[in-house]
């Protein structure tokens, strides 16, 4: 049992929570991420540390709550317990001194992204953070971001925060004042990432993505994460999450990524009936 030590609200239908998980908290590095259960019978939930401190004993987990499991989640307030905190899982981010990066987060993307900027500030490298959302109430963790990064650039789509424009339109912006731009890390919806590595493979820009929306088990074991890279299979949790961008086949992941959907929503959909009901839980 994973006590929750503190929730709190970053936006429409997303949520910080600070999880106690002292051997987990000593033992992470960015780029790698945990398998929660919220209760005996609950799925298994993929989430990326977002932060952690050893000294605590605790790793911070940022969910948005869009599915059956997330929601349930949702409603958990701190001093209630996750069933299991299963991790760290996954292969740690590549991390050098590159020279000039831009830390790519859009919207719930600024999470997992996170701990790799950290460890970029960390090693030496010059870092333009680049956050996108389609709206300002969409962004999150503005303020830690800007504090770990030489420059903070936001664009949003309609312009209610900082630039308007894509995230495409805020690299092309950073290339185009000049200076040498060295590795782009993106993180955020596939199909951003998708014209992202369009982009950068353009540009001449190597690109590191996180395929960590496809993840189901969490072990390679059910394959559902299965996607192409440089013409080859890899799973995205035993393998990744993170691949050569100018490399994933964006579009058979985002075919994959439809393929529950009806499932899910029927799984939603039975669970909130039950919950009108006064099962929850």
């Amino acid at each position: 049992m994973n006590r929750l030590l503190a929730k709190d609200r970053l936006g429409p239908d997303v949520y910080r929570y600070v999880v106690e998980a002292p051997e987990i908290a000593v033992r992470r590095k960015p780029g790698q991420f945990v398998i929660v259960r919220i209760c005996e019978t609950g799925e298994r939930v993929p989430l990326t540390i977002a932060d952690a401190d050893p000294r605590k004993g605790t790793v911070t987990l940022i969910v948005q709550s869009v599915g059956k499991s997330t929601r349930q989640m949702s409603l958990m307030e701190p001093g209630d317990a996750l069933c299991g905190v299963a991790g760290p899982l996954g292969r740690p981010t590549h991390i050098e001194r590159f020279g000039t990066v831009i830390s790519c987060g859009g919207g719930i993307g600024a999470a997992p992204l996170h701990p790799i900027t950290q460890a970029l500030h960390e090693a030496g490298n010059r870092v333009i953070t680049l956050l996108c959302a389609r709206t300002a109430d969409l962004l999150i963790m503005v303020d830690e971001m800007e504090a770990l990064s030489d420059e903070l650039v936001i664009m949003t789509d309609d312009g209610s925060r900082g630039v308007k424009g894509l995230s495409t339109d805020g690299i092309r912006m950073i290339v185009d004042r000049g200076g040498k731009v060295d590795h782009v890390f993106a993180i955020g919806p596939p199909v951003m990432m998708k014209f992202v590595s369009r982009l950068t493979g353009e540009l001449g820009i190597p690109t590191t993505v996180s395929l960590n929306p496809i993840m189901i088990d969490g072990t390679g074991m059910c394959g559902c994460c299965r996607v192409t890279v440089g013409g080859e299979t890899k799973f995205a949790c035993v393998d990744g999450p993170e691949f050569d961008g100018h490399a994933v086949d964006f579009d058979e992941l985002m075919t994959r990524l439809g393929a529950y959907r009806d499932s899910e929503k029927k799984a939603l959909e039975h669970w909130e009936g039950e919950c009108r009901l006064g099962e929850v839980m």
